[in-house]
């Protein structure tokens, strides 16, 4: 069996399972996580928070969070979800009403799990306690990508990459802007 057929078999058993293994109760403090990050309202509402209540760390952790999220936006719901058209997992591996309510946008990357990981991992360098607390709700939304039935594990784990990779250049951009100039 080749790679790519084994990382696609693994890809679906995770998912079929995910969706059947997560107990109702789980799956609805998930969901409700997920609907808190729907059009990054939970990561505007933390910057919020944290520029209010942070002083000059928190305003520097807020702002590089922002930037991090709208730039993984960027990437995985303007750029690769135009590269890469793929169907959602079908409705019918989930034995809950959840996966009646996904996009119909293209599955890979995850754009909800990249925003998440953006934010968090920018968050973390100027203020590591924040990011920290960060980390709870972005895992939560990555894990419920899955239960929902709105992406496949590689989708979350395609948009976490893009996320990280958003940070690092967020907090990079500005130093190597300058050695450019």
């Amino acid at each position: 069996m080749s790679l790519l057929m084994g990382l696609k078999s693994a890809d679906r058993l995770v998912t079929q399972q995910a969706g059947l293994r997560i107990p109702a109760n789980a799956g609805r403090v998930l969901s409700l996580v997920e609907e808190a990050a729907e059009s990054s309202k939970l990561w505007c509402v933390a910057a919020a928070a944290m520029a209010a209540g942070g002083g000059r760390r928190g305003r520097k952790a807020a702002v590089t969070g922002l930037v991090a999220l709208a730039l993984a936006q960027l990437f995985s719901n303007g750029v690769g979800k135009q590269l890469v058209d793929r169907s959602r997992p079908p409705k019918e591996w989930f034995p809950h009403d959840e996966a009646d309510d996904r996009p119909d946008s293209s599955s890979f990357p995850s754009g909800h799990t990249a925003a998440a990981v953006a934010f968090t991992a920018a968050v973390m360098s100027p203020w590591p306690t924040a990011g920290a607390v960060c980390a709870v709700p972005a895992a939560t939304v990555a894990i419920e990508r899955v239960q929902s039935g709105a992406h496949y594990p590689s989708d979350v784990v395609a948009g976490a990459t893009i996320g990280l990779l958003s940070a690092w250049l967020t907090q990079r951009a500005p130093a190597l802007l300058r050695r450019r100039l």
